[in-house]
């Protein structure tokens, strides 16, 4: 059985651009039909003293159950290259698991939707390029609500 699942990219260290074609070509060995969403610049978010970042998310597939996905993601991030560093600092790639089908998880290693989706303007805008129906299941509410009850949305420029 595979379950639909979303998956946020973000980098600001190096070739931003080739981290997110690579983590995207790799997360083909795991994710079938991966389709990914338009590329936006955004200023950076909690700690602000860094680079800007490029941000993306990609739909797909998986037979993989979330906690697997997960640990594939976070080693797809050491193989790339990721060191260790400050939460929301600096990094060379950065994968999560936004949606996970219409699952709720909420375990100490794993939450999903992404605790904090709903205020992140760098997820939601190219999540709803995506698809701008999807249903949080968590609130309910469309990504193009969740989008829109953030007003502005800061500086997303889309590449």
């Amino acid at each position: 059985m595979r379950t639909d699942v979303f998956i946020a990219l973000g980098t600001n260290i190096g070739d931003r651009a080739a981290n997110l074609d690579t983590a995207l070509a790799a997360l083909a060995m795991f994710v079938n039909d991966v389709e990914p969403s338009p590329i936006y610049e955004s200023a950076p978010k909690y700690v602000t003293d860094q680079p800007r970042f490029l941000n993306m998310v990609a739909r797909g597939s998986t037979a993989l159950r979330a906690p697997a996905l997960l640990a594939k993601l976070k080693a797809l991030e050491v193989d790339m290259g990721r060191q260790p560093g400050m939460r929301n600092g600096p990094r060379l790639i950065d994968l999560d698991i936004v949606y996970y089908g219409a699952a709720i998880i909420d375990t100490p290693a794993l939450t999903v939707p992404h605790p904090r989706l709903r205020e992140r303007a760098f997820v939601l805008r190219p999540l709803a390029d995506i698809d701008s129906n999807q249903r949080d299941p968590v609130t309910g509410a469309t990504v193009r609500d969740m989008l829109a009850a953030l007003g502005d949305g800061g500086d997303l420029v889309r590449i």
